[in-house]
């Protein structure tokens, strides 16, 4: 049986490649790390973690995201296998052991005998006698594969800039200012509610913070970089502060559900989270800390948040250019490009945000590219789950209008916004909800629709598999 071809070994490639070789499907998956780098990878290992190391909320009641890691969970992500294993403490949020997550997904992979790993930069168009290609790229395809795809549809490419946050090492902050909390004391996977490193700011020592970011010298850009947007999920937090003094104390920085273990009567006017990012516990990742600002601003800016005044970096933060399609006009609603449909796209370049949703465009291209391959037939999961709301906000649900920029396409996180809405809820057992329990009550009606949803399509699509 012929191979797939899967170009790319990040999140969205590697549960291709698991997906389409647990159908029986041969599958090569092509990285080109090490033999070619990235501007924002570090390690030759499938599924690297370049920015956070969060998977966001793991509440499938309430939570989009929640609920799509539960669907991915039931239709046997290795993702989701291996989060599950290298899981840190992280609140309601799920976090992982980078390098713990990344090794696991490179051995399941290596270990699996329809899967051969090929290390080795794809330069332009993959050879015609490629029948079936899942290009699963991510934001830093490489250049010479982004201009043969551009040429091939016709169309520019649109681009923002992802921003990194820096690492700090746990024995530099000093624990006699900051205290362990998780905001509301908010028990999460594997978490105690006592998650978080806080380092507390008073107003003073805020907005002199402020006047330090927007002073702050910032990297430069090249001159194709300086009219790329910035996706609002991972604004640089310098630029966040660009828009208005108050605006990190009403995100990252908020202070609300925390209560200084140090001086519990005197509340903080704004805080620095940090959360675990390795099992071990000797690295932080500081929450919403993105920036551009450069390496020396960096050091020197953030030693001046009360905790972090003798800080150690084991990294510090980035900025790198994110490639995607403009998928509604080019892709077809089982993700081939209408150019050439012998190509299907998975991952960030296809116009979904984050890493749970690239690994989940990657688990329905890898199922869609195997069933092909078998000569099944195969629908996609329908909009009412978290699967099936991505794949429709990227192939059919955006409402195309056009801007300065030609169109008004974005990447999008998934979000209860994307699903058919529902009624509101507004009595349970006979009782009268308040506003906020409607909201809960929405919440779960969501996801109770979707798991529900979600099961019988993998029900359907396992007996198509079994003919």
């Amino acid at each position: 049986m012929k191979p797939i071809h899967i170009i790319g070994g990040g999140m969205a490639g590697s549960e291709a490649a698991w997906q389409a070789a647990n159908a029986g499907v041969p599958v090569v998956l092509h990285e080109m790390r090490p033999t070619v780098g990235t501007d924002a990878h570090k390690t030759e290992g499938l599924a690297e973690l370049v920015c956070s190391n969060s998977f966001r909320s793991d509440d499938h009641m309430q939570n989009a995201v929640g609920l799509l890691h539960e669907e991915m969970r039931r239709a046997g992500s290795l993702i989701m296998a291996a989060a599950g294993r290298h899981k840190v403490p992280a609140g309601g949020a799920l976090a992982v052991d980078r390098d713990g997550f990344s090794g696991d997904v490179t051995d399941t992979l290596l270990r699996h005998p329809l899967v051969t790993v090929e290390r080795g930069e794809i330069a332009g168009l993959p050879p015609e006698d490629w029948d079936n290609v899942i290009v699963a790229t991510g934001p830093l395809t490489s250049p010479a594969l982004a201009e043969a795809i551009r040429a091939l549809t016709g169309e520019d490419q649109l681009a923002f800039f992802d921003a990194i946050a820096p690492i700090v090492h746990r024995e530099s902050i000093d624990m006699d200012v900051a205290w362990f909390q998780s905001r509301y004391d908010k028990v999460g996977p594997g978490g105690t509610g006592k998650d978080y490193i806080n380092c507390p700011m008073n107003r003073e020592q805020y907005d002199g913070f402020i006047r330090a970011l927007l002073d702050g010298e910032k990297g430069d850009f090249k001159e194709w970089e300086t009219s790329t947007p910035y996706f609002d999920g991972c604004l640089p937090i310098e630029v966040m502060a660009e828009r208005g003094p108050e605006t990190l104390r009403h995100g990252p920085m908020k202070p609300r559900g925390l209560t200084n273990a140090h001086n519990p009567q005197e509340k903080p006017y704004a805080v620095v989270q940090l959360r675990q990012d390795n099992k071990l516990g000797t690295l932080y990742n500081m929450v919403g800390f993105q920036t551009k600002l450069k390496y020396a601003e960096q050091v020197r800016v953030f030693r001046t948040i009360p905790g972090l005044q003798n800080a150690e970096f084991a990294r510090l933060g980035g900025l790198h250019r994110n490639t995607f399609l403009n998928s509604p006009r080019v892709l077809d609603g089982e993700l081939r490009l209408k150019a050439a449909p012998r190509l299907r796209f998975a991952g960030q370049i296809t116009g979904v945000e984050g890493y749970v949703e690239s690994a989940a465009m990657g688990l329905i291209a890898g199922r869609l590219a195997a069933a092909e391959r078998l000569g099944r037939s195969f629908t996609t999961p329908p909009p009412t789950t978290a699967h099936g709301a991505l794949i429709n906000h990227i192939t059919g649900g955006h409402i195309e209008t056009t801007d300065s920029r030609g169109s008004s396409f974005q990447p999008m996180n998934v979000n209860f916004g994307l699903f058919p809405p529902i009624e509101k809820v507004k009595v349970v057992d006979g009782k009268r909800l308040k506003h906020a329990e409607q909201a809960v009550a929405r919440k779960r009606t969501y996801t109770a629709r979707a798991l529900a949803d979600f099961d019988a399509w993998l029900s359907g699509a396992t007996a198509l598999a079994a003919e």
